[in-house]
């Protein structure tokens, strides 16, 4: 009777655990463009915008193999949510407006959808058009970071630099930054904006063209940690959540927002995928904004996955993913104060810190400095006020002596006197 009940138990718990399995419903990838050419050349540069086939800042040959090989390997860890075949109905795709962006989401659906059976319309062309939406770029709030539109951001951006961090951290590289400056011809170069020569550099040799002698390995490798640094700095080192709510946290909030209505059972609804295509900064953003970004510079092609499961008991979850090396699988990212596979409820209760409600009332500076003014501003005409109430009532008083007292027009007779 024992070894029966016993197997009673582990049967009903095995229906009960099947039950309860956790299916995929829906996905969020974001990933940064593929391998580029420099965005810009310094001055004494010798390779300059001519010396690169499509110019500066497009995707190269690397880029679209990258993104292709990253949309085979979405194909095969999605390929029990996703249609083999493409579906309009099951996958969105928005791009920032650059190149590189657009052209990197179309690469890597090239290796997500290749065409098969009614949809291939060119028996040699393994490959078939799918939209990429966009918006142009003086619109773009979602997926540009940093937003330049937030005086508050700026504030706190202004004061990030007068922390003991920040200050350490210059104070230490100040030679490597005098260096560049020195023999790059720049005017102005700061740890925030030497990354840019870092990027220069690392785009040339990895194409094989050669760097300046002064551009050693040491130098070149202190150039890449105030890189990352200046990637820190951006999104973090002062006030993060508040610099989140002005930035990352507006990707974030949408991002939420969908999980929530996706965790919703609805027959009707045949989206299973929101593909974004962006940049380092928006991958940076949207890890600062959860406090899971590991401080280094999101790499070319590297990919963030959100993905939300719904069990047959109606609960949700979420669980998150960062492929950041193809020759490895992705790291799981746990959300602070919750677990791997986090319930949606508490997804979204943790994530609320960093998301605003009315991000353009919180983008306005303080209002101490204008508040002391308007009171001095007050106090003023109050003081003007009371000084010409009190010259008023002396008027009036003098108005009310009997007319029969001559003094009154002795003084008049008096003062023309005295100004004639």
């Amino acid at each position: 009777m024992v070894p029966a009940a016993v197997l009673f138990v582990f049967a009903v718990g095995c229906v009960c655990g099947a039950a309860a399995e956790r299916k995929l419903v829906y996905v969020t990838v974001l990933f940064r463009h593929g391998d580029r050419s420099p965005v810009k050349a310094y001055p004494t540069d010798p390779h300059q915008e001519s010396d690169w086939p499509q110019g500066f800042g497009q995707l190269s040959q690397i880029g679209m193999q990258q993104h292709f090989e990253l949309g085979q390997f979405l194909r095969d860890r999605y390929k029990t949510l996703l249609n083999e075949s493409y579906d309009r109905h099951e996958i969105l795709v928005r791009s920032t407006d650059y190149d590189r962006t657009l052209m990197s989401a179309e690469a890597n659906l090239a290796g997500l959808y290749p065409p098969s059976g009614q949809q291939v319309f060119k028996p040699d062309l393994k490959w078939q058009p799918i939209p990429v939406h966009t918006v142009p770029q003086s619109e773009e709030r979602l997926l540009s970071f940093p937003l330049k539109d937030c005086p508050r951001y700026q504030q706190l951006m202004n004061e990030t630099e007068h922390t003991e961090e920040f200050l350490n951290v210059t104070a230490t590289y100040q030679d490597i930054i005098e260096l560049v400056r020195n023999k790059t011809g720049l005017n102005h170069t700061t740890v925030e904006t030497v990354w840019g020569v870092y990027d220069t550099l690392f785009c040339e040799s990895l194409h094989n063209m050669p760097v300046p002698d002064w551009a050693s390995p040491d130098v070149m490798k202190k150039l890449q940690k105030l890189k990352d640094f200046g990637f820190q700095v951006i999104f973090g080192v002062y006030n993060q959540q508040e610099k989140s709510r002005l930035q990352g946290g507006m990707l974030l909030g949408e991002i939420v927002k969908n999980l929530s209505r996706m965790a919703i059972p609805d027959p009707q609804r045949r989206l299973k995928m929101m593909m974004l295509s962006a940049h380092d900064t928006t991958v940076t953003a949207l890890q600062a904004s959860l406090s899971v970004f590991n401080g280094i510079q999101p790499p070319y092609a590297s990919c963030h996955m959100i993905e939300l499961y719904r069990d047959d008991n109606g609960a949700a979850s979420v669980s998150m993913f960062y492929r950041n090396d193809s020759k490895v699988k992705p790291y799981p990212l746990q959300l602070p104060g919750c677990s791997l596979d986090c319930p949606l409820d508490e997804f979204v209760r943790i994530t609320k810190l960093s998301i605003s409600e009315d991000r353009d009332k919180e983008c306005q500076l303080p209002s101490k400095g204008t508040d002391k003014q308007v009171i001095a501003s007050l106090a003023v005409a109050g003081c003007l006020l009371l000084l010409l109430v009190v010259l008023l009532l002396g008027f009036l008083c003098r108005y009310k002596e009997p007319m029969s007292n001559r003094g009154y027009q002795h003084v008049i007779n008096r003062d023309v006197g005295e100004y004639s």
